[in-house]
């Protein structure tokens, strides 16, 4: 008997039910090695130094959930870098995801200068403040200051727990031993951990076939037999 033992019905029905709209509560992000000191740095707001803190990794590193989460926690509100309206931003924390990339220097630097009255401001970015571009002496030497914290790519911890937490959203019991062959194989990132379960949900779905390594196997194209003899 398959690992996935839900009818096609049933799953198409389960599909529809969930929304696959994404998680960013805390609890459902995945500790490990690679991103233990920046999540510890985040939940130790509100004290950060200054005020303020910059979050700093590659894409798919789990920045936006850690940011969002934070900002559920601590009632902040989110701004886009492009185009950051500062009138509409009420006194308090605020997110700005893509820091890196965008908002004027005036606007960064009111915002750096409100985060050391009580609130706090968290920044995303893919590249460190000391990097970003700064024609206002003053902001330089801002950007400067801001305490980094990094997070790696998601390293085997944390790509097997996320792949375990969203097999387990979509009610998918996989094969045990899928969740290693996946973490192996897949780009080490959030976004194609969650790409590939939903391939591997939707696949499951049209040939009324288990979740297991066999179709993994051919949804990434890996049909090296030597490969697999080796694993």
């Amino acid at each position: 008997m398959p690992a996935d033992s839900r009818t096609p019905a049933a799953a198409a029905q389960l599909r529809l039910a969930l929304g696959r709209e994404p998680r960013f509560d805390r609890e459902s992000f995945i500790i490990a090695a690679s991103n233990r000191e920046a999540a510890a740095a985040v939940d130790a707001w509100p004290d950060w130094p200054g005020g303020a803190l910059a979050l700093v990794g590659p894409a798919g590193s789990g920045k936006t959930h850690l940011g969002r989460a934070w900002a559920a926690r601590a009632g902040a509100r989110s701004a886009s870098a492009e185009g950051l309206d500062l009138a509409g931003l009420p006194a308090g924390p605020v997110l700005v995801e893509d820091a890196d990339r965008g908002p004027a220097d005036a606007a960064l630097f009111h915002l750096l200068n409100r985060a050391q009255a009580p609130g706090g401001l968290l920044l995303t970015a893919r590249t460190p403040p000391r990097a970003w571009s700064a024609a206002l002496p003053d902001l330089r030497s801002r950007l400067n200051a801001v305490r980094v914290v990094t997070l790696g790519a998601p390293d085997d911890g944390v790509l097997e727990g996320v792949l375990r937490r969203l097999f387990r959203d979509r009610n998918i019991r996989p094969d045990p031993e899928l969740i290693a062959y996946l973490v192996r194989r897949i780009e080490r990132s959030i976004p194609a951990a969650e790409a590939i379960v939903a391939r591997l949900d939707e696949a499951a779905d049209a040939s009324r076939r288990g979740i297991n390594r066999a179709l993994a196997r051919e949804i990434l194209g890996t049909l090296d037999g030597a490969a697999d003899a080796a694993d």
